[in-house]
């Protein structure tokens, strides 16, 4: 079995081209895509976010990591689908209707793929009706929100209600998130967690899991 430190290396210091370098090399060594994920990105991105919550990583290193993480999954991606391996977890992201910011919400999905999930992202400004195709679709398990402005806060309301209408809502465990949301507010429109970082967001996404 081939070492992989560098490819953890290469990712927690936000180097692309080497993560995929060390990716290629590793499989070309005979190392399963699984536990190139479990024991090598998965850690890594850990590691990044232990920075980040600790300040000694912010948003741009933490940019150049998930860069560099998804240049080796883009990779394994394919060759995980083919051996039938099992995410930790299937997410539907988004940011909420009529908010366009998505630095925040990609940071998230980076963060959770480097957790070990499966996520469908659909970008900005997604309307309740395409949360709920794409978590049917996807047979999700859970669904991240963002909002960045105050304004359109209540459309993440709007989107548990829809859930619930559309009696879905037992289906998936839905968390929250963005500068603006707050715990309190996540229990008031009654979703399942709020994540207060990207960070913390992989850890509260494998504590829903688990729940």
């Amino acid at each position: 079995m081939p070492d992989l430190e560098n490819l953890h290396q290469a990712v927690i210091e936000g180097n692309w081209k080497a993560a995929a370098a060390a990716t290629q090399t590793a499989l070309a060594a005979g190392s399963p895509p699984l536990t190139i994920v479990t024991g090598y990105l998965v850690p890594a991105m850990d590691e990044v976010g232990r920075r980040f919550e600790c300040e000694e990583y912010f948003v741009p290193e933490m940019l150049l990591s998930a860069r560099a993480m998804k240049a080796s999954m883009d990779i394994l991606r394919p060759l995980l689908a083919a051996s039938g391996a099992e995410p930790a977890g299937r997410v539907v992201i988004g940011t909420v209707k009529g908010d366009l910011h998505d630095i925040g919400k990609n940071l998230v999905a980076a963060m959770l793929e480097g957790g070990g999930f499966e996520v469908i992202d659909l970008g900005a400004d997604v309307a309740p009706e395409r949360f709920i195709d794409a978590v049917a679709k996807g047979n999700a398990n859970i669904l991240a929100l963002s909002a960045l402005l105050t304004v359109t806060m209540p459309a993440m309301k709007a989107v548990v209600e829809a859930f619930r209408s559309a009696g879905l809502r037992d289906k998936v465990k839905i968390m929250v998130g963005g500068a603006p949301v707050t715990q309190q507010y996540a229990e008031s429109i009654g979703a399942d967690g709020y994540g207060e970082s990207a960070a913390t967001a992989v850890a509260l996404a494998r504590k829903l899991v688990a729940a």
